[in-house]
């Protein structure tokens, strides 16, 4: 067998892994050790004396990459944006965004689902993490909508929806995981996804709306509240804005000159601003022990799964399967377009039996090549391009679309991770219950999917200013 055979080989068994259960982490990890000794004792013939040391070289080769590739700056992002999730819980900035949502947008049809859905877009722009969101979310506003007549299944699925906003409006640890697999610009990637988040928030403010009108009794405004209880609810959510102009400005400078600094540093001011807000608001060790344990246990779990598959795409080094899939796809006589609409359809496929990080960690050193092959390359101008952009800008734009697909496959049956988390939270939902109430999202996901593709600016236009 040559390599690339070994590749398919090696990944054929690793989907078989994923399949019966293995968690994502281990099974590429092994699955890149096995191939890794597969290639080197191939090179060897296979004799029986080789194999011994086939195995030491592989095991070489997959200890270094752990350290080798986590030791990268830009990674310790991930923690610090996930603190600043945790801390703007415990200092009761959710139940803030939440109460000053509901009080400016409760009174329309539908209000307090719409409320709900900007409320975790606002707690989004402080938290990297969608499960968070939705456990968060799942506490505060599914007993007001219960309480108001919403159906339980309905609620359930508008915060497990909501929840998935976390992966693409920065801070968002997906977008940070996307740039290093990649080799792109951390700064400009997080610029990219605050409009694509925007945006996926008003398609669902409007699906709700459009149900609301549709279906009589289906959300009942909630009207009563004066100007004066709209002003004062706004104080309390400020950090929150004071957080992401900290962010922004460490990515990049809206007034011109310099960014003030990176974002790694950014991340680490703005938990500091949020630790600092918590403290104020009286959060007792208990609390900040809490947050510092759940933080700790989210990030490792990304960073395992980081690890894993990392000594999987070092094993794709060697098997040359990237550049193979690559030359196969520009081989391909589709429209490019059309091509990428089945990648991003098979992403769909793909969702509904992966975890996100897992899915585009596995896939990203595959298919992100072919993208940029089907372009016209990493330094192709737009004029020459496929698809009318840079090859820059292409690896953001199809970065920002691969991590809404990851959005969508959060919410996905049967493995919709937000969608288990809020049935956990809640005893009388059942998940079945939560996969149910969140598929009118489905085609708010599948209209806004097609609009960034249709449209690209939409994502390109702030990256574009930096």
């Amino acid at each position: 067998m040559d390599t690339i055979d070994i590749g398919l080989a090696v990944t054929g068994g690793l989907l078989v892994l994923v399949v019966l259960g293995m968690r994502v982490a281990f099974a590429a990890g092994l699955a890149g050790l096995v191939g890794l000794i597969w290639i080197f004792w191939s090179k060897k013939g296979y004799a029986p004396d080789d194999f011994g040391w086939a195995l030491t070289v592989a095991a070489k080769t997959a200890g270094q990459v752990p350290h080798s590739k986590v030791s990268s700056q830009a990674l310790s992002l991930i923690p610090t944006f996930i603190l600043i999730g945790y801390l703007a819980y415990y200092a009761g900035l959710t139940r803030a965004l939440f109460e000053a949502a509901k009080r400016w947008i409760a009174w329309v049809p539908g209000g307090l689902a719409v409320s709900t859905v900007f409320a975790t877009a606002g707690f989004a722009a402080v938290s990297g993490a969608s499960v968070a969101t939705s456990a968060v979310f799942a506490r505060i506003a599914i007993p007001e909508m219960l309480k108001i007549g919403y159906d339980k299944r309905f609620a359930a699925g508008v915060v497990a929806a909501g929840g998935t906003l976390a992966s693409l409006i920065p801070p968002s640890a997906i977008l940070v995981i996307y740039a290093i697999i990649v080799e792109q610009d951390v700064g400009k990637l997080l610029l990219a996804g605050f409009i694509p988040g925007a945006f996926s928030a008003v398609i669902y403010g409007l699906l709700i709306v459009g149900l609301a009108l549709t279906i009589k009794g289906f959300g009942p405004p909630v009207g009563g509240f004066t100007w004066r209880e709209r002003l004062v609810s706004l104080p309390p959510a400020l950090p929150i804005v004071l957080v992401v102009v900290t962010i922004i400005f460490f990515v990049y400078n809206p007034f011109g000159g310099d960014a003030w600094g990176t974002p790694t540093e950014g991340g680490a001011i703005g938990a500091f601003i949020v630790f600092l807000m918590a403290v104020w608001r009286g959060m007792r060790w208990a609390e900040l022990k809490d947050a510092l344990l759940e933080t700790a246990k989210l990030s490792v779990m990304i960073f395992t799964i980081i690890w894993g598959v990392l000594i999987y795409v070092r094993f794709l080094g060697f098997a040359d399967l990237p550049g193979a899939f690559a030359d196969w796809i520009t081989s391909l006589t589709l429209p490019p377009m059309l091509i990428l609409i089945c990648i991003l359809l098979a992403y769909a496929v793909l969702g509904m039996f992966m975890d996100a990080i897992g899915m585009l960690l596995l896939t990203l050193p595959v298919v992100y090549p072919a993208v940029m092959a089907l372009n016209g390359g990493e330094f192709v101008s737009a004029a020459d391009s496929a698809f009318g952009m840079s090859g820059q800008m292409c690896a953001i734009w199809f970065g920002i679309l691969v991590v809404k697909m990851a959005e969508f496959c959060l919410i996905t049956p049967p493995i919709g991770l937000n969608c288990f988390v809020v049935a956990g939270v809640r005893p009388d939902l059942s998940v079945q219950d939560v996969f149910r109430g969140v598929m009118p999202f489905f085609i708010a996901d599948a209209i806004t999917i097609g609009l960034l593709v249709a449209f690209p600016m939409i994502v390109l236009w702030l990256p574009g200013l930096a």
